[in-house]
């Protein structure tokens, strides 16, 4: 795209780095010393992937990206470990063929960093701030796709506020909608700052004085909107749960309510049998399949957000898979865990495994989140 590796746009602080180097590193070293599989299901800026690599040698990386400028600086910020890693521009929801096309059934870690990049949100070209003027565009994959700018322009009132609602959490979606097509109706909307500047005069005077910037649950919603982030999600985690080997794990960081409740339900409804209840043991292949590895999400510590301010927000969930042959139904029955981190509790059961596929822009949007709010935001750190 242009841009000198030199120059790289952004400030990168991967969020969690030890954590998630502590859950990782026993499905990475295994006993049998032998070549094992991580997969980086958002690679961004490669903080989180350098970082394991070098922990372990006999660890190959397979790192996904839909952005091509987040490819090309991690592919020269890995340049050292050129042996042991495959990029490969894809969403995640295209690992299965990923890892067909590179000849792997099965890997042994997997991370998904949820959210917008630092490249993404620091580079002022690319639409994801509301804090700087810029194209409203907001694809991570500038090569393909539907730009915020078409969704602002193009989708009907009811489109719109149903997008701000749903993905933003936002109390004042119809407003907002509202304001947007009348503006539209003068001329076409195509600038993040005015955007923003429609936003903040829908809100009410007392509602903009709390809860950050008021155009921060727009520009969220419309990103997600954009990138259908929700939808790959949904398809995305399942299928990487089922690539996991026996031991192997997978940590999940997410940034809002929307996507921690996918993952919430995708990890529990793997971490239950799925034989009848009164049976007083399992029986075969009907065990859990997952072993969860933390009570509820673990949140940051104060020093890490004080360090990372983009880190505020975030919530780490992790599970590994066990054999699912109902043998060891006393030791996965009870919830065996390990030293969790600074954790959240749930508000609630979790409910049956999220839906899958992402057939269709209805179908794959889940209800506003209740347990734990909105917790937006505007980057992360991977």
């Amino acid at each position: 795209m242009g841009v000198d590796m030199g120059e790289l746009r952004g400030t990168h602080v991967p969020v969690l780095l030890e954590r998630c180097l502590e859950l990782l590193a026993p499905a990475l070293d295994r006993a049998d010393d032998r070549t094992t599989v991580y997969v980086d299901a958002t690679l961004g800026l490669a903080g989180h992937a350098e970082a394991v690599l070098a922990a372990h040698p006999r660890t190959v990386l397979i790192g996904l990206d839909r952005d091509t400028e987040a490819l090309a600086h991690a592919r020269a910020r890995l340049d050292r470990y050129a042996d042991r890693i495959h990029l490969a521009h894809a969403v995640y929801d295209e690992l299965p063929e990923v890892l067909e096309r590179l000849g792997h059934d099965r890997v042994d870690g997997v991370l998904f960093d949820l959210g917008v990049s630092s490249l993404q949100l620091d580079a002022p070209d690319r639409g994801f701030a509301y804090a700087q003027d810029a194209p409203l565009d907001m694809r991570m994959d500038q090569s393909a796709g539907t730009t915020a700018e078409e969704v602002v322009n193009g989708y009907s009132h009811g489109e719109l506020a149903r997008v701000l609602r749903v993905y933003g959490e936002e109390r004042f979606a119809g407003r907002i909608a509202s304001a947007i097509v009348r503006e539209r109706e003068r001329h076409r909307l195509t600038s993040s700052a005015r955007l923003a500047e429609l936003v903040r005069e829908s809100i009410p005077a007392p509602a903009r004085r709390t809860g950050g910037h008021p155009a921060k649950r727009t520009f969220q919603a419309l990103r997600i909107e954009v990138n259908r982030e929700l939808a790959a999600l949904e398809t995305a985690l399942p299928a990487a749960l089922d690539a996991l080997s026996v031991g192997g794990r997978a940590v999940v960081l997410s940034y809002h309510s929307l996507e921690d409740r996918i993952t919430k339900q995708v990890f529990a409804g793997r971490a239950r049998s799925t034989g009848p209840v009164d049976l007083p043991v399992e029986l075969p292949g009907t065990g859990p399949m997952l072993r969860l590895l933390s009570r509820g999400a673990e949140l940051p510590g104060e020093a890490e957000i004080q360090a990372n301010p983009r880190a505020a927000s975030v919530r780490l969930r992790a599970a590994e898979r066990i054999e699912r042959d109902g043998g060891a139904s006393t030791t996965t029955r009870r919830a065996v865990r390990e030293r969790p981190g600074r954790v959240v509790g749930t508000t609630g059961p979790a409910g049956a495994g999220a839906p899958g596929g992402s057939d269709g822009a209805r179908r794959d949007m889940p209800r506003p989140a209740s347990d734990g709010g909105g917790t937006t935001v505007q980057g992360e750190g991977r």
